[in-house]
């Protein structure tokens, strides 16, 4: 008997109405509308026809994802920090997506990062973060707090990113879609070339992708194995804390880090 040829297999197989009502499901019903002003309750009195509506524009490719509504809430220091508010159809359909790359970014995403992903939490990384100081005696601490990353994710880096594991058409073109997306602020709507606006569903996951390959498997593949002593990191989206034995080794990654992030 010959070979058979399997046919290719891909992710987008699995976006059906079922997948898009489990979606919904996990949708949070309660925050502010978006630029249609659609609540989430106005979408419910329709759901299963608005539901196959968007299957259908998902599939064919005639989704057009709308720009999202920036608005500005205060920090803990009192600075603004932009969020960007999806309509509610465009959260269903960022959630459904992110069903679909997350068990395939589960196996690659190592232990360290903590942000936005299935099964983890702050109070788990303050737990192992407090375990590296207090009981495997690493002392010296470099406090990572990377300025306006959701802000400055560039497009292009993102996709490099993103061609390691995700070859699929459909949802390589819709992601592309919510990277030329824009803003509307004021009613003035922008295409920013770079970033990923920080509120929308799928945004975390973007930035966890990016932040995989620039920060998580960098240190570990490349700083660990050089340094004197035994070193952690432990991260929740754009903040990590790496720990040393050593004060020597803590100053050196300083260095380096600083040169990494900025290239």
């Amino acid at each position: 008997m010959g070979n058979r040829v399997r046919p290719r297999f891909s992710p987008n197989h699995y976006l059906g109405y079922d997948w898009l009502y489990q979606a919904y499901l996990k949708t949070r019903k309660d925050g502010a509308p978006g630029i249609d002003g659609v609540t989430a309750a106005a979408y419910e009195s329709n759901l299963q026809e608005n539901l196959q509506g968007l299957l259908e524009r998902l599939k064919s490719g005639r989704y057009q994802a709308p720009a999202v509504r920036r608005v500005y809430v205060p920090k803990g220091d009192g600075t603004p920090r932009p969020l960007g508010i999806p309509t509610f159809e465009d959260k269903v359909a960022q959630r459904a997506i992110v069903m679909l790359l997350e068990p395939i970014y589960e196996q690659a995403f190592l232990d360290c990062s903590y942000g936005f992903r299935p099964g983890r939490s702050p109070h788990q990384a303050l737990e192992r973060l407090r375990n590296n100081i207090m009981y495997r005696q690493r002392r010296w601490i470099l406090d990572l707090d990377i300025s306006n990353y959701f802000g400055t994710i560039d497009h292009r880096d993102l996709r490099a990113a993103l061609d390691q594991r995700v070859k699929d058409g459909l949802l390589r073109r819709l992601i592309d879609k919510w990277l030329k997306a824009g803003v509307l602020e004021e009613g003035i709507r922008t295409v920013p070339a770079e970033g990923t606006p920080q509120g929308g569903v799928a945004s975390p996951l973007r930035a966890n992708v990016f932040l995989h390959d620039v920060l998580d498997a960098w240190f570990h593949r490349e700083v660990v194995p050089r340094l004197r002593g035994r070193s952690s990191m432990v991260r929740f989206a754009d903040d990590a804390v790496c720990v040393f034995e050593s004060r020597e080794d803590a100053q050196r990654v300083r260095e380096v880090m600083e040169k990494r992030l900025a290239k």
